[in-house]
C-alpha cells in the first residue's frame, strides 16, 4: 500500500467532523425539516455531525440555486445548523440546465466550457432539470470557472459538497452516458483533445478535483470536504466516495464490507455504505445490525430514497434507537484512534480499514473472510446476515493475542470488538458532535499486551481542521507498555509510559486514564497526568479465573435479556414487502449456471449468472427489475410483487438437478405457479414453466376468471449497449438482427414475424449471451424494450378466461453461452 501511494498520492486529511455520523435522505424538502431532524438528534442525545440536502433544495434541478419557498434563506438556516454543532453539505451535479438568463448557463456558454458532440457543438443531454450541458472537466479554464461558481456558492456557509451524478449520468439514453464520441478539450498534459470514450471514466475525478479547488477558493484555511459517486484511481485526493445507491437488505448489507475494504486498497480510505440502505424499507432488525457495522466504517452516513418510510435512527422504535445510540457512541469514543489513522493514511498510504489478513499475511484461510475487517490493530468481527451471534462469537478470526473489549456496550445486535496483543488504542469520552470535543478531554488507551508482555501505539492530534498541521502544528504521542516485576505484587505490572513525540504542538493537561485488558471483558484500570509514567498492578491467576467466570455468567445472562427483548420487537414490526426482510432467497447453483430467487416479491429472478465469466445477466433492483411475471398485458398487473410460497425444493445433490416450486395468489381465485428447474442434462440450462392456474373461481361465472395474460417480462443487462444485438429467425422464416438506437425503443413483434422458437440476445463484444427457447403455440407475440443498459425479452400468452381446466401456461428456457470458449 505505501508503494501504491508513492505513484498515485494519498489522501488529504479530512476536516475531523467529518469522521462523525452524517445524516442524509432524498429529501430533506424545506429548511424546516432540515432543522427539526437536526434538533432531533440534539433532543435524543444521539451524536451527529452533519446533515445533508439532496438535490431537491435547488430551484428546477439548476445547480447553485435555492428553492425560494423551500429554503428562503440558506444561510440563516445554515448558521443554526451550526449553532446546533452541525455541518450542512449540499448536492452539485455536473449537468448545467440549458436556460438562458441561468447564471451558471450563461457564464458557461461566455467561457466556452462545454462538453462537445462530433459536430463541434455543445453536446445537450438530458437530466433532472430537462435539457443540459455539461463542463469539460478535463480542461483547465473550465475547472477555475467551475471553482470560482463553488466558491460563490460556499460564501453562503456551505460546509462541504456532494457531486452526484457525475459518470456523468445522461437520462434517456441506453449506455446511460453521453456518446462516446463527444469531444473533451483536455490540457495537453493529460492527452489533449480526446473523445468521450478516453475520458469517460475520469470525468468524475476532474469535477472533484474542481470542486476541492473551489472550496479552498472559498476558505484557505479550511480542508474542503468532498463526496463523489464516480471516481478513478488517484479521487482520493480530493474526495470521499460511497458504494452508490444500494438496497436496504441483508445481501448489500453483506456487501459492504468487501466493497469499502476493496476501495481502501484501491487508494480511497475515506468511504462507506448509506446505511440503512438507500432503496426501499429498512426494518428494525436490518437497521439495527447496519448502523452497528456503519458506525465502523471510515465514512458513516444513514441514506434513504423517496417513497420510503424515515430511516432516522429513532424511525424504528426506542429498542432501535437505544441501540443506534450506543452504535454511534461507540464510533465517537473511538475517534482518537479513527483520526490516528486517518493521518496513517494520509502519511502512508495504508487504508483505515483492511481486511482481516492484514493481521496475518501468511495464513491464507483469512483471505477468505470477507464480513469482518480491521481498523488498525483493532479487529471488527460481525454477522452481516440475519443470523444471531453464534458461540464462537467470543473467538478471534486470527492467530495469537487477542482480547475483547467494548464500552459497557456490548450488545447481541453489536460488532464484537478485540484489540491485538501488543497493541496501545487510544479513546476520548461521548460526545454529540465533534465540537464539543477538547484538547484537555481525558485520554482513555486500551492496552493488550502481547506474549512478551509489552504494547505500544500512537495518538495523533492536531486543531482538527485547517492546514498548520504541514508545518508541524501537530502532536504524536507514542505511548508503550510493558509488564514488569514488583515485590509487592504476585503476577507483576504493567509500566505505562510516553516513549516519544513528534511536532511541536504542546501536551495539553489532561488526565490520562488507562485499561489494561487481560482476558474476557476482563481488565484492570489506573489514572495519571498524561506525559506521566503509570504503574498497574495485574492480578494472580486465581484471580483472574474468578473475575473470568464471574464475567462469563454476568455478560451471557444480559445478552439473553437483550436478545430476547430484541426479538420480540423484530418479530412484532410486520415484514415491510421486499426490504429488509428476514426471509431468505432461494439459490439455486448447478455447472455453468446460478440463479437467485426471491420468493416474498414476485417470486422474482433477482440474479442469473454465468458462473465461468462471473457475469450477471439480471438487471434491476429488488424493489423493481430482473425476471418477473404478470397476470395481464398491463405492466406491474397483478404477479409481479406479491408473495410467493415456496412449494417443491429439490437439491442436486439428491436428484442431479436443481428445482424450486412457486405460487403467488393474484386474486379472483388465480394463482400464478412457476417452476425453475436446472435440469441434470445441461450445465448451461434454466428452465421455466409458467402457469396461470384457476383454483377457486366462482361458480356464478361459469367457472372461468376474468381476461387474463400470462407475461414474461426478464430485463437483461447489457454492458455494451451499442455491440449487444437480438438475433432471430421469424416463423416466415426470415432473419432479425434487432440493434438498440441511442434513444429508448419499445416494440412488439407478432404473427409470422415472431422469432421461430429461439432468439437470442449476444453481446459481440464479449461473446456472451443469453439463447431463449420457448413453445411458439404458447406464445402469441414476443416484446422488445431496449432501455439505459437493459433489455427485456418478454413473452405473452394470449389474452383469455381460464378456469381449472383450461389454464394459461408458458415453458421456455434459457441457456447461458460464451461463444468465444
Amino acid at each position: 500500500m505505501t508503494s501504491l501511494s508513492r505513484a498515485i498520492g494519498t489522501m488529504q486529511m479530512p476536516p475531523k467532523w467529518a469522521l462523525g455520523y452524517q445524516q442524509c435522505r432524498w429529501s430533506y424538502e424545506t429548511a424546516d425539516r432540515v432543522l427539526e431532524v437536526a434538533t432531533t438528534f440534539r433532543e435524543k442525545k444521539i451524536p451527529c455531525d452533519v446533515v445533508w440536502m439532496d438535490i431537491d433544495y435547488m430551484e428546477d434541478f439548476k445547480c447553485f440555486t435555492f428553492k425560494k419557498e423551500a429554503f428562503p434563506d440558506p444561510k440563516g438556516m445554515l448558521d443554526e445548523l451550526n449553532g446546533k454543532g452541525f455541518k450542512g453539505i449540499w448536492m452539485l451535479d455536473p449537468g448545467i440546465k440549458a436556460e438562458e438568463g441561468y447564471g451558471a448557463y450563461d457564464s458557461g456558454c461566455e467561457e466556452d466550457v462545454w462538453v462537445l458532440s462530433a459536430n463541434g457543438k455543445p453536446y445537450v443531454g438530458e437530466c433532472w432539470p430537462g435539457s443540459v450541458v455539461f463542463p469539460d472537466f478535463l480542461n483547465k479554464k473550465t475547472r477555475k470557472w467551475w471553482a470560482n461558481l463553488v466558491k460563490d456558492f460556499a460564501d453562503v456557509g456551505v460546509d462541504g459538497i456532494w457531486n452526484d451524478m457525475n459518470e456523468p449520468a445522461v437520462f434517456k439514453t441506453v449506455t446511460k452516458t453521453m456518446p462516446e464520441t463527444n469531444i473533451h478539450r483536455g490540457d495537453e498534459e493529460i492527452g489533449g483533445t480526446q473523445s468521450h470514450a478516453h475520458y469517460h471514466n475520469v470525468y468524475g475525478m476532474f469535477q472533484a478535483r474542481s470542486t476541492y479547488e473551489g472550496m479552498l477558493l472559498a476558505c484557505k484555511n479550511k480542508r474542503p470536504f468532498v463526496l463523489t459517486r464516480a471516481a478513478f484511481i488517484g479521487a482520493h485526493r480530493y474526495a470521499a466516495t460511497w458504494t452508490g445507491d444500494n438496497l436496504s437488505n441483508w445481501e448489500h448489507l453483506s456487501m459492504s464490507i468487501p466493497m469499502a475494504i476493496n476501495l481502501g486498497l484501491s487508494g480511497q480510505s475515506f468511504c462507506g455504505p448509506d446505511i440503512g440502505g438507500f432503496g426501499g424499507d429498512s426494518t428494525p432488525k436490518l437497521f439495527s445490525r447496519w448502523i452497528g457495522l456503519g458506525a465502523m466504517f471510515p465514512f458513516a452516513r444513514g441514506h434513504s430514497e423517496q417513497g420510503t418510510i424515515d430511516h432516522e435512527p429513532w424511525s424504528f422504535g426506542p429498542e432501535v434507537e437505544e441501540l443506534s445510540r450506543l452504535a454511534l457512541n461507540r464510533r465517537y469514543r473511538l475517534l482518537p484512534h479513527l483520526y490516528t489513522l486517518f493521518y496513517k493514511a494520509h502519511t502512508t498510504g495504508v487504508p483505515v480499514m483492511t481486511p482481516v489478513f492484514f493481521s496475518d499475511p501468511t495464513n491464507a484461510e483469512l483471505r477468505e473472510i470477507d464480513d469482518s475487517f480491521l481498523l488498525g490493530s483493532i479487529l471488527v468481527k460481525t454477522w452481516s446476515s440475519p443470523k444471531k451471534r453464534d458461540s464462537n462469537a467470543a473467538e478471534p478470526l486470527s492467530k495469537g493475542v487477542w482480547q475483547l473489549f467494548h464500552f459497557d456496550d456490548d450488545h447481541p445486535e453489536l460488532p464484537v470488538l478485540f484489540l491485538r496483543g501488543g497493541s496501545i488504542v487510544p479513546t476520548g469520552p461521548v460526545v454529540q458532535h465533534v465540537g464539543e470535543t477538547k484538547p484537555t478531554d481525558t485520554v482513555t488507551l486500551l492496552i493488550a499486551l502481547d506474549d512478551k508482555g509489552k504494547a505500544s501505539g500512537e495518538l495523533y492530534e492536531d486543531d482538527g481542521d485547517g492546514f498548520a498541521y504541514q508545518n508541524g502544528d501537530y502532536l504524536i504521542t507514542h505511548y508503550e507498555a510493558e509488564k514488569v516485576s514488583n515485590t509487592n505484587a504476585n503476577n507483576g505490572e504493567v509500566l505505562i509510559r510516553v516513549a516519544s513525540t513528534e511536532g511541536y504542538r504542546e501536551r495539553p493537561k489532561r488526565t490520562l486514564k488507562v485499561r489494561v485488558l487481560v482476558g474476557e471483558n476482563v481488565q484492570v484500570e489506573g489514572e495519571c497526568i498524561d506525559g506521566g509514567e503509570l504503574r498497574i498492578q495485574l492480578p494472580t491467576t486465581e484471580d483472574l479465573s474468578k473475575l473470568i467466570m464471574l464475567n462469563r455468567g454476568n455478560l451471557g445472562s444480559n445478552l439473553e435479556k437483550k436478545q430476547s427483548l430484541l426479538d420480540k420487537v423484530f418479530n412484532e414490526h410486520p415484514t415491510i414487502k421486499g426490504m429488509g426482510a428476514v426471509l431468505m432467497p432461494e439459490d439455486l447453483e448447478k455447472g455453468a449456471v446460478f440463479v437467485k430467487v426471491v420468493p416474498w416479491i414476485g417470486g422474482r429472478i433477482m440474479s442469473m449468472v454465468h458462473k465461468p465469466s462471473g457475469y450477471e445477466w439480471m438487471e434491476g433492483r429488488l424493489e423493481y427489475g430482473g425476471y418477473q411475471e404478470f397476470s395481464g398485458t398491463e405492466l406491474k398487473s397483478s404477479g409481479w410483487n406479491e408473495e410467493y410460497k415456496v412449494v417443491k425444493r429439490h437439491l442436486a445433490q439428491m436428484e442431479g438437478h436443481e428445482v424450486v416450486g412457486l405460487e403467488g395468489d393474484v386474486g379472483g381465485g388465480l394463482v400464478l405457479a412457476r417452476e425453475v428447474l436446472l435440469p441434470h442434462n445441461s450445465l448451461k440450462t434454466i428452465k421455466i414453466s409458467s402457469s396461470i392456474v384457476a383454483r377457486s373461481v366462482g361458480a356464478g361465472s361459469g367457472g372461468f376468471s376474468r381476461l387474463v395474460c400470462l407475461r414474461i417480462h426478464p430485463t437483461f443487462k447489457i454492458v455494451h449497449p451499442m455491440n449487444s444485438f437480438i438475433i432471430f429467425i421469424a416463423i416466415d422464416g426470415k432473419e432479425h438482427e434487432l440493434k438498440p438506437s441511442m434513444a429508448f425503443g419499445e416494440f412488439s413483434i407478432k404473427g409470422s414475424n415472431r422469432p421461430n422458437g429461439k432468439w437470442t440476445l449476444l453481446d459481440f463484444e464479449t461473446g456472451l449471451g443469453v439463447v431463449n427457447r420457448f413453445d411458439v403455440n404458447e406464445v402469441e407475440r414476443c416484446h422488445v424494450n431496449w432501455g439505459p443498459g437493459s433489455v427485456t425479452l418478454e413473452l405473452w400468452s394470449k389474452e383469455r378466461p381460464v378456469s381449472k381446466d383450461t389454464p394459461l401456461s408458458i415453458s421456455h428456457e434459457y441457456d447461458l453461452i460464451d461463444t468465444h470458449n
